[in-house]
């Protein structure tokens, strides 16, 4: 990952080229027209706590925006993507959320794995995999946490061992993002026996749909199930669905997660603006904005709102994979806290009717994936719950906060066992 200043490109983030914005343009105007007829009901569909709503809709429509050439923007055009500059994804992300657009299904294969395919898998790799995540006929699960490390990645337990022209993989994944619903995994382990740490780790490719994997849902606050358990009982996968060389497992890890903390976070900031504007209208109605407190909280959030945007646009004009290290981190801890308290600010404008879960169904069919039997939730409800994981999953707060101690202020290193 080298550093790029856009300026170089051509490209203003704070005033966009007519090309930019005639992209941006195609962009909202294909929105509007196709999220229409058996797509209408998607709209502001599957956001989190909500990855149960329209499952199978959504992959329908996450193919749909395949077929009409809207995925894998960024990747090249020899690997079935646009080649888009960075002015242009950004583009697409803030038009996405600006449109109240479904939640994508395939983001871990098209915005993680695929990418880190390119950078660092091999061309029969590439050929394998790449076309069936654009097109969306495979779907991705990210076998990275475990029971005894949480967000300490370096202290995976998996391991696997080649025996006969496969890798044979024991140990258990927790957290494991949708992996009740894809057909590969992912998969951070120890393939370098007596190793620690950040040694001697492989990142596997490994099918999901084989006798020596068990995916546990995990039911959340909300009672959806976004997350599972994983076990691997010798499971196997070819010896050559490695991704580097084995030993280099932390690198290909390192690389996939400056992938994750992309471009794709802008269109995330303009999804919590939406938010905010909706819980913004909520108070007005309820009469709540006229409390000086629930005034100052909203103000408050407005800032912390440009405060992100104007962190990630820093960030983007200066790396290219959206930031790395210290500046990635600060992202992390800017919008898990944000979010956090947005959910808080949501349940204090609702007031006491937010204890009780809503005496409703919803219309249509919104569950149509399997899921342990749960309460419907109202919206707010919903995100309230949803974002008491925000400071954890992808990172702990503890666990960003360290990074920058260490790797930015240089203070001396945690001591570890």
């Amino acid at each position: 990952m080298t550093a790029t200043n856009l300026a170089d490109r051509g490209v203003d983030l704070g005033r966009h080229p007519g090309s930019v914005d005639d992209f941006a343009s195609s962009v909202g105007t294909w929105l509007r027209e196709n999220l229409t007829g058996e797509f209408a009901s998607l709209v502001g569909r599957g956001g989190p706590g909500s990855e149960h709503e329209f499952f199978h809709r959504r992959l329908d429509w996450d193919r749909h925006l395949a077929r009409a050439g809207w995925t894998c923007l960024g990747w090249p055009t020899e690997h079935g993507g646009r080649n888009a500059t960075l002015a242009q994804r950004i583009a697409f992300h803030t038009e996405y959320a600006r449109a109240d657009a479904p939640a994508r299904v395939n983001h871990l294969g098209e915005e993680l794995l695929g990418p880190t395919l390119i950078a660092f898998g091999t061309d029969a790799q590439k050929e394998r995999f790449l076309p069936p995540i654009a097109d969306v006929s495979e779907l991705w699960a990210q076998g990275y946490s475990e029971p005894g490390a949480g967000s300490d990645l370096a202290n995976v337990s998996t391991t696997a061992r080649l025996e006969d022209g496969r890798w044979v993989i024991n140990g258990q994944k927790i957290w494991t993002s949708l992996a009740h619903v894809a057909q590969w995994v992912f998969v951070l382990c120890r393939v370098e026996r007596g190793s620690t740490r950040h040694h001697g780790l492989g990142f596997l490719l490994v099918p999901l749909d084989q006798r020596g994997i068990t995916v546990r849902p995990i039911q959340q606050l909300t009672g959806t199930s976004e997350f599972n358990e994983v076990f691997f009982d010798d499971a196997v996968t070819d010896a050559d669905l490695i991704v580097g060389a084995p030993g280099d497992g932390w690198k290909v890890a390192m690389g996939l997660l400056e992938f994750e903390r992309g471009v794709s976070t802008l269109g995330q900031q303009v999804g919590f603006a939406r938010e905010l504007d909706r819980l913004i209208d909520l108070a007005k109605a309820t009469g709540a904005a006229s409390d000086p407190d629930i005034r100052r909280r909203l103000v408050s959030a407005h800032v912390g709102l440009q405060v992100m945007r104007a962190h990630a646009l820093r960030t983007l004009a200066t790396v290219d994979t959206g930031g790395a290290g210290g500046q990635a981190s600060v992202s992390k801890l800017l919008w898990a806290n944000w979010h956090r308290e947005l959910g808080e600010l949501a349940m204090a404008i609702s007031g006491a009717p937010a204890l009780i879960a809503p005496d409703h169904t919803s219309e249509g069919v919104v569950n149509d994936i399997t899921t342990p039997e749960r309460v419907e939730l109202g919206p707010w409800q919903r995100l309230f719950l949803f974002t008491r994981a925000d400071t954890i999953y992808g990172g702990s707060n503890e666990i960003q906060r360290t990074i920058i101690a260490e790797r930015v202020l240089g203070l001396p290193r945690e001591a570890r066992p």
